[in-house]
């Protein structure tokens, strides 16, 4: 653990963060009037043995909490969210939670320090698979199976096989809750002044772009509208490269091995596309250097009439447009398809983080009792609040009150720790956000289409050694390609370095993987 120690003030910081945590004495925290305080022989659904009087044990618990600000005389340790799962699950828990800034940093300090909590959430995989690798953490198979009947029912088989070595499950994920992120969506309006129809095949699709670069689809007489936008780092181009079939970075199957998509022939054709949208005049000049706000602004200013969005852009820039401009229409459309039939946009991985349980901890049974609440009986009030007082129910809808949803947003530190897998109160959460704004049919669209890595095992050696060089690289490469600063044919060059440069080591390792979890 030589590698990982910090420096002395780094380790002051934590040990001070670690000192207020323990410092909190839940025995005198408030009760909570949304949950009832007799919880002296407890019996959590999903813990095994329905007559099971569960011991109350006290345990520290590390989660990441972005930033989020508490109310006035709140904080970690004493507000109604973290009561409600004290008061349900029996246990006395005492939340440590290191500043956001530097988050996986203070979790290496405090893995040396000698003083270890008895759980942590870490949304780095490669960091769990270097902490099992030292024999750090604890095998949880025993406990799941007496007291974690809701994270064996809501965590799907391929993200436990994730969290699998030798057979012994060393973390509880949480899952990713959207399949997926981008989807393409126009201005209608600008449709409908040009007499265009919605595109569907990527020709069609090229063609409006054309229209909307060239032929002034908001009537204004002036040059200054784009065919289509993108960002910086090869960014919302999604649903392009999934008219080819693949995505950027992923691995997909080819007879019977797993290959990585950036280095096969539809990823040349993909690119080929693009550059001649960028030689050609219909990608946004300036795409190269589009930040997420100023992508975010073109769009919303109208000189963008087409772009990959996220499924909640319909709450962000597209909403911004229409304020700005009242006869503005936007529609999701189609995901194009191309010359082979085929379409797709990235799909996101099942995990977001991990909950491990140092090896010192003599508590795993009362995590795993605390991770399966949140995860099953308690997800929908960690999620959505508390009823009647975040929100309720109006003609069958859930109804969000927002000064309070903002209010009590630091319960999703909670939530999002150890979220389920496609919960129905995800959909709940996002129409109560507004049906206006599509954001459960944005999601539905995604799913149907989303292409997701086939390999989903943790990071192997070559991947430590080497993934980060060659994201470079492809960055560079495909970059230049479709700038016309390299030839289309520079592809293969590019292939051939890929592999060199630790590219065959790691398809090597993620084979030997997919042949053990066929």
């Amino acid at each position: 653990m030589k590698r990982w120690k910090q420096t002395m003030s780094a380790l002051l910081l934590v040990t001070m963060i670690m000192g207020t945590a323990c410092s909190s004495n839940t025995t005198n925290q408030p009760s909570s009037p949304r949950a009832s305080s007799d919880t002296s022989s407890a019996s959590p659904s999903g813990s095994g043995d329905a007559s099971e009087e569960l011991e109350r044990k006290s345990i520290r618990v590390v989660f990441n909490n972005g930033g989020r600000k508490f109310p006035d005389k709140m904080d970690e340790n004493n507000n109604p969210y973290i009561d409600f799962i004290r008061e349900q699950t029996n246990l006395d828990i005492t939340l440590q939670i290191p500043p956001a800034d530097g988050y996986q940093d203070a979790l290496n300090v405090i893995m040396a320090s000698g003083n270890l909590p008895d759980s942590i959430y870490t949304f780095d995989a490669s960091w769990f698979e270097n902490y099992v690798k030292q024999n750090a953490l604890q095998s949880l198979n025993e406990w799941i199976d007496k007291y974690g009947a809701d994270l064996k029912k809501n965590i799907p088989e391929d993200a436990w096989k994730t969290v699998t070595i030798d057979g012994n499950i060393y973390a509880i994920p949480s899952m990713n809750a959207e399949p997926g992120n981008e989807i393409m969506y126009v201005r209608k309006d600008w449709l409908d002044n040009l007499g265009l129809q919605p595109p569907k095949t990527l020709e069609e699709y090229r063609e409006v772009m054309r229209a909307f670069a060239e032929d002034d689809p908001d009537g204004n007489n002036k040059n200054d509208t784009f065919g289509f936008i993108m960002a910086e780092n090869l960014a919302r181009m999604a649903p392009l490269v999934g008219a080819f079939g693949i995505q950027k970075g992923m691995w997909t199957e080819r007879d019977g091995q797993l290959v990585n998509s950036s280095i096969l022939p539809e990823m040349k054709e993909a690119l080929a596309f693009i550059a001649g949208l960028h030689k050609d005049k219909l990608l946004d000049p300036e795409w190269i250097l589009n930040k997420e706000a100023n992508f975010s602004e073109k769009i919303a200013s109208g000189q963008a009439g087409l772009f990959s969005a996220f499924w909640y852009d319909t709450r962000g820039p597209i909403l911004t447009s229409k304020n700005n401009e009242p006869d503005a229409e936007w529609i999701p459309l189609e995901f194009p398809v191309g010359p082979e039939g085929k379409q797709g946009t990235t799909g996101n991985g099942y995990i977001a983080g991990y909950n491990v349980v140092p090896i010192t901890s003599k508590n795993p049974d009362a995590v795993v009792r605390m991770l399966n609440f949140m995860n099953g009986e308690g997800y929908r009030t960690l999620l959505l609040g508390f009823e009647n007082e975040v929100w309720s129910m109006q003609d069958g809808k859930i109804v969000t009150n927002f000064e309070k949803h903002n209010e009590h947003i630091y319960r999703q530190t909670l939530g999002e720790s150890i979220r389920p897998f496609g919960a129905k109160e995800e959909k709940d959460r996002r129409d109560s956000l507004g049906l206006e704004f599509n954001l459960n049919d944005n999601i539905d669209r995604i799913g149907k289409v989303a292409i997701r890595d086939q390999y989903f095992g943790v990071p192997t050696p070559g991947m430590g050694k080497y993934k980060a060089d060659l994201t470079k690289l492809e960055l560079e490469y495909f970059t230049k390609m479709i700038v016309g600063q390299l030839p289309i044919d520079a592809f293969d060059k590019f292939v051939e370095e890929w592999k060199k440069k630790g590219g065959d080591e790691i398809t090597a390792e993620v084979n030997a993987w997919y042949t053990d979890n066929k």
